[in-house]
C-alpha cells in the first residue's frame, strides 16, 4: 500500500527493507559501522608493524595478513546479512499471522502496536490501526517469504566488496614506498583520512558532521589501540 508515494507502516511491517535492493548499503549507519569495522581490521595489521626492524618479509606478511583477514571479515559480514534478512522477514511473517489469525480486531491492534516503534504510535489513529489491519488481512502468502532473495546476494556482495576494498588504500603506500617508516606514516594518515570522511557523511545526516567526523577518528584510532594493546 502506497500514500503519497511513501511506504506505509502495514507495508513496513509485512515487507521490511525490502523497497530498495541497495537500502542496507546505502543506510549511512550501516555504511559507517562497516567501514570503521574494515579500518579497524586492516590498522591492526599496520599498527603491528615494527618499523624499526621492519623488513620486506615482514612488509609482505602485514599485507598478506591484512588482505585475509578483511576477506574473512568481509565473507563473515556478507553472510551475516543474509542471515538477518531471513529473520526479518521470518519476523515479518509471524507479525502478518499473528494478525490474519487474532480471535479480534483489538488483539490484532495490540499486535500491530507491538511491531511499530514507539515514536509512531502516538500519531496513528483508530482508524488507520484499522486501515492497517485490513490491509495486512488482505495479504497472500507469497508477500511474506521467508527465504533468501536475489536482492540479498546483491547486497551482500556489496557488503563484501565495501569491506574488503578498504585494505587496499590503506597498504598501498606499502608498494610504492620503499622506507616503512614513511609508508607506514602514509598509511596511517590514509586511514585517518577515511575515518574522518565516514564520519564527516555520517554527521550530515545527524546536522554535526565536523564533531563526528573527529569522533569517528577518535573512536577508530582507540579501538586499534586496544586491539594492539591486546595483542589483537
Amino acid at each position: 500500500m502506497k500514500d503519497g508515494g511513501r511506504q506505509t507502516v502495514s507495508d513496513t511491517i509485512a515487507t521490511p527493507k525490502s523497497t530498495s535492493p541497495f537500502r542496507r548499503v546505502l543506510d549511512p549507519v550501516d555504511r559507517a559501522a562497516e567501514i570503521l569495522f574494515g579500518l579497524i581490521m586492516v590498522m591492526t595489521f599496520t599498527g603491528s608493524l615494527g618499523v624499526a626492524q621492519a623488513g620486506s618479509a615482514d612488509v609482505k606478511a602485514m599485507i598478506v595478513g591484512a588482505l585475509s583477514c578483511n576477506l574473512a571479515w568481509g565473507i563473515i559480514d556478507a553472510v551475516m546479512f543474509l542471515m538477518s534478512s531471513t529473520a526479518e522477514r521470518r519476523l515479518s511473517k509471524k507479525t502478518v499471522e499473528a494478525v490474519q489469525t487474532a480471535a479480534s480486531p483489538s488483539i490484532a491492534r495490540s499486535v500491530i502496536e507491538g511491531a511499530l516503534p514507539p515514536l509512531v504510535l502516538p500519531a496513528l489513529c483508530a482508524s488507520d490501526f484499522e486501515r492497517i489491519r485490513l490491509h495486512l488481512n488482505s495479504l497472500s502468502a507469497d508477500k511474506t517469504r521467508v527465504g533468501i532473495q536475489a536482492q540479498d546476494f546483491v547486497v551482500a556482495l556489496a557488503v563484501f566488496v565495501l569491506v574488503f576494498s578498504l585494505t587496499f588504500p590503506v597498504v598501498a603506500p606499502f608498494f610504492f614506498i620503499g622506507d616503512v617508516t614513511s609508508a607506514l606514516r602514509v598509511s596511517n594518515g590514509i586511514a585517518i583520512g577515511l575515518l574522518f570522511i565516514t564520519g564527516y557523511t555520517l554527521g550530515r545526516h545527524a546536522g554535526a558532521p565536523l564533531r563526528i567526523g573527529l569522533l569517528m577518528v577518535a573512536v577508530g584510532l582507540g579501538m586499534v589501540a586496544i586491539a594492539l594493546v591486546l595483542g589483537g
